[in-house]
């Protein structure tokens, strides 16, 4: 559904018609379903050009590692629980992935400034297999001038050895997937951890010394009240950690969860659990912000907040969404390079296949076009909650205000954002639905698109 199918000013008719399953965040621009094997020659023409001096992005890295020892739920990122015997295998394809790119012009002389990690379970490897790929990705492409390092830990498999070796790799920033602090929450959604392993694992973070910690939470669970919530949130206030990720659960086709719910609804007697709507927690997401405002949080999108603008200021995320380009490793990872969105194969054989034979593992990808890539900053920076007037008017030579003049007065209308000088800004409304906003300003050919 568009703000623009409805006539009146009730936003909360948005919220009665969202679909309870099915993908609600917005990844990318134009949306995944779009991008085809058929612009894969396009993605190496571009690696074969060096970038442009007067234009050069920077540049970063993604590196997913697909192995959990449960898949939760709700999790539609690519994971396995029953292939952890390739995991030395998938790291050696890692390092070898990276050091095919070394060698194209595009990349050749280039240095990351920021890096992420990220799962499936990061930390499932073991200390030896951390540190070889860290080594490995570092022969490739040095992190002399690296900004930024996020490691993603689920708190289990947290010991002080591989924390010790991520702190001394340069890993700034640890970010661990508590989700909520209720143990029954937890076990209703398949976690494997306990809040003891939580509160463990953020103990032997700060013993570490990492610069930033971060706790992960997501709002909506199953079994999730009300009462579990803001006291799982006030919990995590005491921690006092750096920032604060929550995420509204969506339920994508891909999920578990959405495989239990359809079985569920074809039987006589029905016992799948309620799933909170999106006013639900989008209201507990509202108060969550506040009480995290109350303790010196500082609202930064909408999904974080941070104690320190200026020093935990997530470059991964701020610095795409301004342009920078990002080198996706790993089986089903996402690129974006010199303006080509592109995936690797989603098969773990297929990627690692590829790799052993010396070849990019690529199987899907689109070319934006001048105004796809200023739609694409644009929206993105929607996700940050403001963004500057005049920053697309310098960089792309038009007037956003003109251009979506439409859109941007009925979600004025909504009172989801305002504009007010070089500002356009989203009220808390407005950003606790970004993701909902975001499609408003499509095109048309890629308002029906499905998202992956």
């Amino acid at each position: 559904m568009t703000i623009n199918q409805y006539d009146n000013n009730n936003s909360q008719s948005l919220d009665i018609l969202e679909p309870q399953e099915g993908n609600y965040f917005v990844a990318a621009y134009p949306p995944f379903s779009c991008w085809t094997r058929d612009n894969v020659s396009q993605v190496h023409n571009a690696l074969s050009t060096p970038p442009d001096p007067k234009s050069r992005a920077p540049l970063g890295l993604y590196i997913h590692i697909p192995f959990c020892a449960k898949r939760c739920d709700y999790c539609y990122y690519l994971s396995y629980d029953d292939k952890l015997k390739h995991v030395q295998s998938y790291v050696d394809a890692v390092v070898c992935e990276l050091s095919i790119y070394a060698d194209r012009p595009a990349i050749t002389g280039r240095k990351p400034t920021f890096i992420y990690f990220g799962g499936g379970t990061p930390s499932i490897l073991s200390s030896q297999q951390i540190q070889t790929l860290l080594e490995g990705l570092k022969t490739s492409l040095p992190w002399d001038d690296i900004q930024e390092a996020t490691f993603e830990c689920a708190p289990k498999t947290a010991t002080t050895t591989k924390l010790q070796i991520l702190r001394h790799a340069g890993i700034t920033r640890l970010s661990i997937g508590a989700q909520q602090l209720n143990d029954e929450v937890l076990r209703a959604n398949g976690r494997i951890h306990l809040s003891s392993d939580i509160y463990r694992a953020y103990e032997l973070a700060r013993e570490t010394g990492f610069p930033v910690i971060n706790l992960d939470l997501i709002v909506g669970l199953v079994h999730e009240t009300d009462e579990t919530f803001y006291a799982s949130l006030e919990q995590v206030i005491d921690m006092a950690p750096d920032s604060v990720t929550i995420y509204q659960l969506e339920i994508p086709l891909n999920t578990p969860l959405y495989k239990q719910l359809a079985d569920d609804s074809r039987t006589d007697t029905p016992n799948a659990p309620a799933i909170a709507d999106w006013n639900t927690k989008r209201r507990r997401l509202m108060r969550a912000f506040s009480m995290l405002e109350d303790h010196g949080y500082h609202v930064c999108g909408g999904y974080s907040a941070v104690r320190n603008l200026k020093e935990h200021r997530f470059a991964y995320q701020q610095d795409q969404y301004q342009g920078a380009d990002l080198l996706g490793l790993g089986a089903a990872s996402f690129s974006y390079l010199a303006g080509m969105h592109y995936q690797n194969s989603a098969s773990l054989e297929s990627y690692m296949e590829c790799l052993n034979a010396g070849t990019l593992p690529i199987e899907r990808a689109y070319a934006l076009c001048k105004s796809d890539r200023m739609l694409r900053e644009f929206l993105l920076q929607l996700k940050l909650g403001s963004l500057s007037i005049d920053y697309f008017r310098q960089k792309f030579g038009v007037e956003i205000c003109i251009l979506f003049a439409s859109q941007l007065k009925r979600c004025m209308n909504f009172d989801w954002l305002t504009v007010q000088g070089d500002t356009i800004e989203l009220t808390r409304e407005g950003l606790l639905r970004v993701d909902r906003i975001i499609p408003n300003f499509y095109p048309d050919k890629f308002r029906v698109a499905r998202y992956s």
